[in-house]
C-alpha cells in the first residue's frame, strides 16, 4: 500500500513546507506568524476584547492572552477599557503595529510569489481557490468576517478545522 498518496499528506506537507517559509521571513521582524494573524484580524476589526478574538480564532481566552501578551509588551497592540463595559478591555491595533503589518503583508505576499513561481500563476491561483473553498466548507473564515455559510466549529474544539488562525 501506498501511503503517499493520501490528499491530506500532500496538503500537510506542503503546509509545513509554506509555514517554515513564513516562519523564515517573519523572523526578520520578530512575529510569528499566528501573531501576524492577530494583528491583520485587529486591523480588520478595529478593535476587539480578548475574548471576542479568542472566538473568532476558535482559541481559549487563555491562549489568546498568551498570544496577545507579547504583542502588548513590544507595543504592536494597545489595551483600553471598553466605553460601555467598565469590566472589560479592548485591542486595537497601534501605530507601530500598523507599520508592522504592512511589512507583515509584504512577506505574505513574498510567499505567495514563490507559490506562483513554484507552479505558476493559473495554479497558483487554482490553489488559492480549492484550499478558500475547503477552509470555507470546513467552517473557517477569516477573522472579523461574518460566516456565510453559517457553519462553525465542524469538530471538537480544539482539533482544528473550524480554527482561522
Amino acid at each position: 500500500m501506498q501511503l503517499d498518496t493520501f490528499t491530506l499528506h500532500f496538503l500537510l506537507h506542503s503546509a509545513t513546507l509554506l509555514e517554515e517559509q513564513l516562519r523564515l521571513r517573519l523572523a526578520e521582524l520578530d512575529v510569528s506568524h499566528r501573531q501576524a494573524r492577530i494583528l491583520d484580524a485587529l486591523d480588520r476589526m478595529g478593535e476587539a476584547s480578548q475574548a471576542q478574538l479568542a472566538r473568532e480564532f476558535d482559541l481559549t481566552p487563555a491562549s489568546m492572552s498568551t498570544m496577545t501578551v507579547r504583542l502588548l509588551q513590544v507595543g504592536f497592540i494597545s489595551r483600553a477599557r471598553h466605553p460601555d463595559e467598565a469590566r472589560s478591555n479592548v485591542l486595537q491595533l497601534s501605530d507601530k503595529g500598523r507599520s508592522l503589518l504592512s511589512e507583515v503583508r509584504n512577506a505574505w505576499a513574498d510567499v505567495d510569489r514563490m507559490i506562483e513561481a513554484r507552479i505558476g500563476q493559473e495554479k497558483a491561483e487554482q490553489l488559492a481557490t480549492l484550499t478558500r473553498e475547503l477552509r470555507d466548507a470546513l467552517g473557517g473564515r477569516v477573522p472579523g468576517q461574518a460566516n456565510p455559510t453559517g457553519r462553525g466549529k465542524a469538530v471538537a474544539a480544539g482539533s482544528g478545522p473550524g480554527k482561522a488562525i
